[in-house]
């Protein structure tokens, strides 16, 4: 999985759709359900660890935005 709409389509393949309306709330939920996959050897290690790392980036640059939104107001 090389991007977020991957691991979108990869969740989606086990009926799992992930959409709160927050980018930051949905990218968590899907780390989320992304571990309790691999803790039931859904998906293998190599695998979940591209998509967490992905995930984890997009989360972090998802915080930063944010954060920046915030200080702009101020």
């Amino acid at each position: 999985m090389k991007n977020v709409y991957e691991i979108q389509q990869f969740l989606k393949k086990y009926g799992t759709v992930i959409y709160v309306g927050s980018r930051l709330a949905d990218l968590e939920l899907m780390e989320e359900e992304l571990i309790e996959m691999h803790n039931s050897q859904l998906i293998e290690t190599q695998e979940f660890q591209n998509a967490i790392m992905l995930l984890r980036h997009e989360i972090q640059l998802e915080k930063e935005k944010n954060n920046r939104k915030s200080g702009d107001g101020e």
